[in-house]
This record gives structure tokens, sequence and C-alpha cells, in this order.
């Protein structure tokens, strides 16, 4: 009977989202950001693509770093998929090698794995970040990469 509910409650539930019309958020539509000085060092804008759509909790945003620009140390509570688009940048997890990146690649990082990612000195790095929240939240953002860091 419980099984017989269940199911009936989650038909129910997929009926009604199948009722919503598809929406389209237009290109440019969202105004662009300046990535906050104390998440980020160096130039870095973020042009928010889309937010959560209920039951999903999944966003997804370009972010760009001129050349130096990079993130501080910083996890993800579901895990973040980056898709380089454009130019250099580096990727680097706690305790590993700073990895090259370029476009075409696709970084996943699992869910509470400290990491900084941004683009070389020299080039300038675009990628699209797609991060699920959980209970709100899509990062805990830590120190920032020290020069010493970022250049080893």
């Amino acid at each position: 009977m419980k099984r017989l509910a269940a199911a009936t409650t989650l038909l129910a539930s997929a009926l009604a989202y199948a009722m919503e019309p598809m929406s389209i958020a237009r290109g440019g539509s969202q105004p662009s950001a300046k990535g906050p000085e104390q998440n980020f060092t160096g130039s870095v804008r973020v042009d928010p693509l889309f937010r959560p759509k209920a039951p999903s909790t999944v966003s997804g945003a370009y972010v760009t770093f001129e050349p130096g620009a990079r993130s501080a140390w910083h996890t993800h509570p579901m895990g973040q998929t980056l898709v380089v688009t454009a130019g250099t940048g580096w990727v680097q997890q706690e305790g590993g090698a700073k990895q090259e990146i370029k476009p075409g690649d696709v970084i996943w990082t699992p869910p509470g794995v400290k990491h900084w990612h941004g683009a070389t000195a020299t080039n300038g790095m675009t990628h699209l970040a797609i991060t699920e929240s959980l209970d709100g939240k899509t990062v805990e953002w830590m120190e920032k990469v020290s020069d010493e860091q970022y250049v080893r």
C-alpha cells in the first residue's frame, strides 16, 4: 500500500512539472559581475547563465579569468563540472600537481575536494561552471592561493 501511495505521489509530481512550459534564458539577459576580491586574485568576470529551477538545484555560469587570475581554494558540497571554452588555465587539487587545462577539457571535482582553478600567468581562460547546491549552498570559500603556490 505504501509503494502505491509513493508511486501515485511521484506520478502526480511528474505530471505537474510536465504541464510547465519550457523557458528560454536569453544570452546576455543577466548582468555580468566582477569576481569578488575575497574569493579571487586578479581580474575575474562571472556571466550567469542559469539559476536552479525546482526541483533542480543546478546552476551554470561562464567564468573568465585574465592572465594571472585565479580562484581562492574552495570546495563544493555536491561537486562541480568545469568545461574549458577558451584560453589556457590551471587547476589543482590540494596535495596534487597543478595541471594545464585547455578548450574542450572537462574537469570533474568531487564533493568536498579542496581545489583552485584559473588562468595561466600569460593567457586568459574561460570555463563553463556547472554546480549543484546542497541546502542552498554551492561553494565553501577558503584562503587565497598564494603567489608562491600559483607559480609552483
